[in-house]
């Protein structure tokens, strides 16, 4: 645990950045409770694989100090209500969502004319504040490219949100994962990385990930416009 506690992290969405956030926390000593829309049951041979507890996604919280909310965003709204109720006091809420809505979710009015960030969508409907992260991030890359701090070749990624308790945790969960960080600011700021911005997907150090921050347009691109 290089130093830092074991926590209790809940996951709800067991695709392909959930289910390698479940692989890698477990693999780090965490105690990762996982979720899906399907049941607890179709994830077996997840939990054999990490020894993940898997639980239905309303119980996914529950004692939870970080919980990671990784299901395609036209879901949301589906998610059981009072889902973070039973997280930890200060509970920190990575959300790690994308609006595709020709590609997969549709027309969301509040995005697309009320001028929201996802992130900010989704916090409104969860009713507790998120920090976003891995919005950008290769699923695979969360397995094959960690490297410990000050290497050269660290990857780093972009992390919004308004509460700074809880950004200054997700940094440190991501530090730990093997991949340096950088303060996007708040979540209304957060449209700079979402997808088609420069730092979207992008595979770089602090610096390249800092100027493709401040080189992202506020105008949402023609493919993810409805």
């Amino acid at each position: 645990m290089s130093g830092r506690s074991a926590m209790k992290i809940g996951i709800i969405g067991a695709g392909n950045i959930g289910g390698n956030l479940t692989r890698r926390l477990t693999a780090l000593g965490h105690d990762v409770s996982v979720a899906n829309s399907r049941g607890p049951e179709t994830l077996k041979d997840l939990a054999r694989e990490t020894g993940a507890t898997p639980v239905r996604a309303e119980d996914a919280a529950e004692g939870a100090e970080v919980v990671v909310v990784t299901v395609p965003l036209k879901a949301v709204p589906d998610l059981p209500a009072g889902l973070l109720d039973g997280a930890a006091e200060g509970a920190a809420v990575i959300d790690t969502n994308n609006y595709y809505p020709k590609q997969r979710d549709g027309r969301i009015d509040a995005i697309e004319d009320g001028g929201l960030t996802e992130s900010r969508w989704v916090e409104q409907h969860l009713g507790h504040p998120v920090i976003k992260a891995f919005n950008g991030t290769y699923a695979q890359d969360i397995l094959d490219r960690p490297l410990p701090a000050g290497h050269p070749d660290r990857m780093a990624l972009p992390v919004a949100g308004d509460d700074e308790a809880a950004k200054a945790k997700v940094r440190a969960l991501i530090d730990e994962i093997g991949f340096d960080t950088v303060d996007a600011g708040g979540i209304d700021d957060s449209w700079r990385q979402q997808p088609d911005t420069p730092v979207y997907g992008l595979r770089a150090g602090a610096d390249a990930v800092r100027e493709a921050l401040r080189k992202a347009s506020p105008q949402r691109p023609a493919d993810f416009r409805y």
